[in-house]
């Protein structure tokens, strides 16, 4: 799982997105977790969608095992 939080998101409070984080690597399952200063719920900031989607990226390449075709920033993945 990977957990994307709006530090200012009054809908789903970073706490929460931090204990499900917690929850999830407590089980051994692979997780990552971002945080975007500045978002609330439901990101506007374009460097910070675009950010998103290439974390996504990422993140399902390690867990599925495929070569990306174009580099992007690394995301940390607990329990991998």
């Amino acid at each position: 799982m990977i957990l994307f939080q709006g530090l200012e998101d009054k809908v789903v409070p970073p706490k929460q997105a931090e204990e499900m984080f917690e929850a999830v690597r407590a089980k051994g399952l692979p997780v990552a977790y971002l945080t975007f200063e500045g978002e609330q719920h439901g990101f506007r900031k374009a460097e910070n969608i675009k950010r998103v989607l290439e974390a996504e990226l990422y993140f399902y390449s390690k867990v599925f095992k495929f070569e990306l075709a174009d580099p992007v920033e690394p995301v940390k993945i607990e329990n991998l």
